[in-house]
């Protein structure tokens, strides 16, 4: 029996429902054959909130064959890209109608601010669905001259077949629509993993998905451990792509599982340990605010967050005063206080996991400026903590921490800043700030990561594309480079006139 939770809303009369099981064929439907559960916590309160069906790799098969049937019959290559775009258009207004509901279930299941779930995250998440709704219809090949008396060819960008989408939990909408927007613009069928941290808002958006009108099994939603869903659409002979946000570590398994199966087509956003510099002839005041939206939004827990920052000399002193003083100015609290600008970290291992890269810093001799201590409160929070006298060994060097820890070192030189920055096994992202136009060209150019930010930091766009390099993933979000991560290049040579002589 699949059940529906009801969720209280602090601080109101609210309740918030939320369908309970699996979502498949558009339907909500119980295991297959396993009577697990997930439970999910509130990390402001430490608090079980609701339980959800834990799907078994029996029932992924059973989520593939509804998203394979559906490919072949009701999506696919059988609906026109106008009808595409007028559904995830439809998609895209229920999110911005439920905006705030949304935003209420994602404070409670992960913690963030609930003006920052719908202002930014879910705000991002409605434009990301119109901007590929607008693409729907311009999927186009090309026509190329073989022969121009007898002979043509052209190319045919296919939607690529069934996808597994595999995304995490600190950004739980906002990944969705990320995976599912130019999936469904080319016109392939998925089935959705969400993290087994933050199912809730997954399965409520799999409400809003048979209210749009998209046919059954279009979009299929079933949360599972990884070890258990994401390991079996990783290896699914019926899967034809696999998408998956998270850790360089489980990136490593799925591409594993994807070449020892079928060798499907694999994209993967991982891990970071971003660096910052900032060069003697920034604007410190705004250096130090984009360095603290780097490491403070959304606590930390972000693949690119900037948590290594390099200060030329001539200026570090006066930046760190700078810095910290701005810093201080973040609230960290419960995310349906007004005057909270970040959340707890979404889980206890989580808390344990980033408390154990503060005390490793202090152990290794790094020097503390700012936070560094404990609360004695519910809920996992954690304060911005600032470390300055470091070096490259130490693991809050070298290590993604996921929390809201920031390692300050120095450099005299252009030279040396770019080897520092550069100095990690990731490449996710980058900043630099300067007022010198050459050195910007210059440095930008030669930072080893997939984005680079000048006079900013992490501010995307949906119309920009977005990944890494090095251990930090393959593959692109975003932009028009998204679309080709779901699709197929057909080419077809046509014989208008030429006759075979035959032998030859």
């Amino acid at each position: 029996m699949v059940y529906t939770a009801k969720i209280p809303v602090p601080a109101s009369n609210k309740e918030i429902s939320v369908s309970t099981g699996l979502f498949i064929n558009n339907e909500f439907v119980s295991s297959v054959d396993s009577s697990e559960v997930i439970q999910c916590f509130n990390p402001a309160t430490e608090e079980v909130i609701a339980s959800v069906v834990a799907g078994s790799s029996k029932d992924i098969d059973v989520a593939v064959a509804a998203a394979r049937q559906a490919f072949k019959t009701t999506w696919g290559k059988n609906v026109t890209g106008w009808e595409r775009s007028r559904l995830i258009n439809k998609l895209a207004d229920l999110i911005e109608r439920d905006s705030q509901e949304l935003a209420e279930l994602e404070t409670l299941n992960n913690g963030k601010p609930v003006a920052v779930a719908r202002d930014f995250d879910i705000g991002d998440s409605i434009q990301c669905l119109r901007y590929y709704a607008g693409w729907a219809d311009k999927i186009t090949g090309q026509t190329i001259e073989v022969d121009n008396k007898n002979k043509m060819a052209f190319t045919r960008h296919e939607p690529i077949g069934v996808c597994g989408q595999i995304i995490p939990w600190n950004y739980p909408i906002n990944m969705w629509a990320w995976k599912v927007a130019p999936a469904l613009a080319v016109g392939c069928t998925i089935v959705m993993k969400p993290s087994e941290l933050t199912p809730l808002t997954a399965l409520k958006l799999s409400e809003l998905v048979v209210e749009a009108g998209f046919p059954p099994g279009v979009i299929n939603t079933v949360p599972s451990l990884g070890n258990v869903g994401g390991a079996a659409l990783s290896a699914h002979l019926d899967v034809d792509k696999i998408a998956f946000t998270g850790s360089t570590i489980t990136g490593r398994k799925i591409m594993e599982a994807a070449a020892k199966s079928n060798l499907k087509k694999v994209s993967l956003e991982l891990g970071g340990k971003s660096p910052q510099l900032i060069f003697e002839s920034a604007d410190l005041q705004q250096a130090a605010a984009w360095t603290a939206l780097g490491i403070c939004y959304n606590t930390g827990q972000d693949c690119t967050a900037g948590s290594r920052v390099y200060v030329q000399d001539s200026v570090y002193d006066k930046f760190i005063d700078v810095l910290v003083s701005t810093v201080k100015e973040t609230v960290i609290g419960n995310g349906f206080d007004k005057n909270t600008g970040g959340g707890p970290l979404v889980s206890k291992a989580q808390f344990d996991r980033v408390w154990g890269y503060i005390d490793a810093g202090k152990a290794e001799g790094a020097k503390v400026v700012l936070g560094g201590e404990r609360r004695n409160t519910k809920g996992y929070f954690v304060d911005p903590t600032i470390f300055t006298d470091i070096n490259s060994e130490m693991k809050i060097v070298k290590e993604e921490i996921f929390g809201p820890v920031l390692s300050i070192g120095r450099f005299k030189t252009e030279e040396e800043a770019i080897a520092l920055a550069n100095n990690t096994t990731y490449g996710l992202g980058a900043g630099l700030h300067s007022t010198d136009a050459s050195q910007c060209m210059r440095v930008s150019g030669l930072l080893e990561a997939g984005t680079v930010w000048v006079n900013q930091y992490n501010m995307l766009s949906n119309n920009v594309p977005f990944g890494g390099k090095k251990q930090s993933g393959i593959g692109r979000e975003l932009g028009s480079y998204a679309l080709e991560e779901y699709t197929s290049i057909k080419a077809v040579h046509w014989n208008i006139g030429e006759k075979l002589q035959w032998p030859l």
